[in-house]
């Protein structure tokens, strides 16, 4: 049973305390109860020092190794405080707005926490979209006088997908890819989508040889209507996300990082009908304990030599 606070007033009372904290974490972590990973036994808990005890062979190992919590210095209880000021906004939060909420010491810091999170917002081996979906690409960036269609070279293309649902948007899938080439097209399409649905999309040919989906292609030239009337479910994600973008963002995201913010959209776009947005809490943390840890110096690693923080598109 999914067990998370409704409201604020709920997550306050129910995480007031380090020990319910780490009490979340473990439920989250070994939902059939724990597992030893070394003997295989089935029993333990949590000892005076925050380590999980199995008393078939005394192993005793760290509640948040192998997490994103995994070397923090900072307690749970702020953890927890910052993932509920990401998850219950529908717009989310930017690095400042976290720094001040948490009162943490640094713009590097907040910045550092809400990467680690979006790296938690993909479930492993999560479900790939099907049925009929709609894929085209955009472009990311500030404009380029003089250039026009799949040529600029400057922007960041970023494809998308998204499956029809009568007449309404179901889930979506978005990533960045170094050109609109039938390799990257194709290997977006087979990692997004389930083999033998079909495929709604414009008349580029990179889309043509992809094997194993029915496509229906849609050419604008010849229709007398625009992209975004031939496929309107993909252009209303693509303005929704770039309104995101500039709204909550203020365009300042870095082209080597754009990714995780396309995951995050996603995340919070796939859950937009969630009755409680306490339920985005719950699935956070849920993949938060499944997402190994990521250091800061890997994730600014691409960055080395350049300002180590978002640089705007």
């Amino acid at each position: 049973m999914e067990d998370y606070p409704r409201n604020q007033a709920e997550f306050e009372a129910r995480f007031g305390s380090e020990e319910a904290c780490r009490e979340y974490v473990f439920r989250m972590r070994w939902p059939g109860g724990f597992v030893c990973p070394r003997c295989q036994g089935r029993r333990g808990w949590l000892t005076k020092r925050h380590l999980v005890m199995c008393p078939a062979c005394g192993y005793q190992c760290s509640l948040t190794a192998g997490t994103i919590f995994e070397g923090s210095r900072k307690a749970l209880r702020t953890w927890f405080r910052a993932l509920w000021a990401v998850t219950t906004p529908k717009t989310g939060a930017s690095a400042m707005t976290l720094k001040r909420v948490l009162g943490l010491g640094s713009y590097q810091t907040a910045w550092t926490w809400l990467h680690k999170l979006r790296r938690a917002m993909v479930r492993p081996g999560r479900e790939r979209l099907r049925g009929e979906v709609e894929v085209d690409e955009t472009f990311i960036g500030a404009p380029e006088p003089g250039r026009h269609g799949r040529r600029i070279i400057d922007k960041t293309l970023v494809v998308v997908a998204a499956e029809t649902d009568d007449r309404g948007i179901g889930r979506i899938r978005m990533r960045r890819v170094p050109d609109a080439s039938a390799q990257s097209l194709d290997l977006f399409v087979r990692d997004a989508i389930e083999p033998g649905s079909t495929l709604l999309t414009d008349d580029w040919p990179g889309y043509a040889g992809i094997d194993g989906y029915k496509r229906r292609p849609r050419p604008i030239a010849r229709s007398g209507k625009t992209a975004s009337q031939l496929l309107p479910r993909v252009h209303r994600v693509v303005s929704l996300l770039k309104r995101w973008l500039m709204g909550t963002h203020q365009g300042a995201v870095s082209h080597e990082h754009l990714d995780f913010y396309l995951d995050e959209f996603t995340f919070r776009f796939n859950r937009r009908t969630s009755a409680s947005r306490g339920k985005l809490f719950y699935r956070l943390v849920e993949n938060a304990v499944l997402v190994p840890p990521t250091p800061y110096h890997t994730m600014v690693k691409s960055l080395r030599g350049r300002k180590k923080a978002d640089h705007k598109l």
